[in-house]
């Protein structure tokens, strides 16, 4: 997945200009960013089904990785800075300054805050589309597949699971022969996207485990989720 590009999106409304969490993707060397392709909303034939798979093994097989990514929002504001991952369950974002902003997952939970202001909004992870993006491995069944889209340069998946994050739906794009995934979005319940590029990626990198600490002495009672 070196050099590949992908989209990452936010969790709620609140820090909607900083979230949209990943979480965490990436237009290969950093190629302008293309608008996404158009996803039916309905179910998957069976063969594409089997094609989602594949793509989300090979996806969900890279166990860390880290590089820079440039962020667009709802109204084409741009952000940029660079991000961490550690499947399963584990992401950092951390924006360039003059942005305070972090986005940190230790796991368990989602935390979007301003260091410098040490004010910090929680999510459980299980509750955001990060439970799917960062899962050990991405398990594509139970209607999760929404659609499928192939083309000659670019297969397009849309992923949904409205017991875990109601209407959000997640749209992913990879290269069709290497499966490695150049970019993705979450569109939210009010149909708004963010959308994120990253560029210099590297993988199977070693991280320190503070990269993914929460501070949730900072967050009010928090306590009971404390290490």
């Amino acid at each position: 997945m070196t050099n590949s590009a992908s989209i990452f999106s936010r969790l709620t409304v609140a820090r909607r200009d900083v979230l949209g969490v990943f979480a965490a993707a990436v237009v290969a060397s950093a190629v302008p960013f293309p608008a996404l392709a158009q996803v039916a909303q309905a179910a998957a034939p069976a063969g594409n089904n089997a094609t989602a798979q594949a793509i989300a093994d090979h996806f969900s097989g890279v166990a860390t990785m880290q590089g820079e990514f440039v962020q667009f929002g709802p109204r084409g504001e741009q952000t940029g800075g660079k991000f961490f991952i550690e499947r399963p369950g584990k992401l950092r974002f951390n924006y360039d300054d003059p942005s305070p902003m972090r986005v940190i997952a230790d796991g368990r939970n989602v935390a979007i805050g301003n260091v410098k202001l040490k004010t910090w909004d929680l999510y459980p992870l299980s509750k955001t589309p990060l439970s799917l993006l960062l899962a050990p491995r991405i398990d594509l069944s139970a209607g999760m597949v929404k659609g499928v889209k192939q083309e000659s340069d670019l297969t397009t998946i849309s992923l949904g699971n409205n017991t875990v994050f109601g209407n959000s739906t997640i749209t992913m794009m990879f290269d069709p022969k290497t499966y490695d995934l150049r970019q993705w979005t979450i569109t939210d319940n009010q149909g708004k996207d963010t959308s994120v590029m990253i560029f210099n990626v590297k993988t199977g990198v070693a991280f320190d485990e503070r990269v993914f600490r929460v501070p949730y002495e900072d967050i009010k009672g928090t306590s009971a989720n404390r290490d």
